[in-house]
């Protein structure tokens, strides 16, 4: 009788392990694949969109520096006519697609966010968006009063938020995959 209770138990306990470390195995995958999910359709978008959009600003203003060094939208002196055309094309070709495109994956992806609310930051960012949108349709009808948003682009919040978020999640999915860094 003892060898049949002694048995069971060994093979209940043999089940129950099977049983936790396949639910702790599952849970491992899904967390995975959650983590993959928030990388290539949230994070990784949002990072590599706003470090082109920043690298493409940093050209424009190297590109467009006026003779004291100084940015012409950072100078005490207006920019000029000159100055003014070249930013609408920049910022209708470059800056306003990639911002439209950082704004598109906050509200379409939004369930891939780490945060359990929506960040500030990344309100301003669509804010900024929708600013800069009735700017560039002011251009279109001619109007050249106004050459900025309306809105601030939030540039230092937005790169601190994307550039840790990404990181914490790559070495989260660096654990996972028993890669240490």
């Amino acid at each position: 009788m003892n060898t049949v209770i002694l048995t069971v138990s060994l093979a209940f306990a043999g089940y129950l392990a099977t049983y936790l470390n396949g639910l702790r195995l599952a849970q491992r995958q899904a967390r995975l694949a959650r983590l993959n999910q928030q990388l290539s359709d949230f994070y990784g978008p949002l990072f590599a969109l706003m470090e082109a959009n920043k690298r493409a600003y940093e050209t424009f203003c190297e590109r467009y520096v006026r003779p004291d060094g100084i940015h012409p939208f950072d100078h005490d002196i207006p920019p000029t006519e000159e100055e003014l055309a070249e930013w609408r094309i920049w910022a209708t070709t470059v800056f306003l697609p990639n911002i439209q495109k950082m704004r598109d994956v906050v509200v379409t992806k939004a369930d891939l966010l780490i945060e359990e609310e929506v960040p500030p930051v990344l309100l301003e960012l669509c804010a900024h968006v929708s600013g800069y949108e009735i700017t560039a349709a002011r251009w279109a009808c001619g109007e050249f009063g106004e050459y900025k948003s309306v809105i601030q682009f939030p540039g230092p919040e937005l790169k601190e938020y994307a550039t840790t978020r990404f990181a914490r999640l790559k070495k989260e999915q660096a654990a996972l995959l028993g890669r240490r860094r």
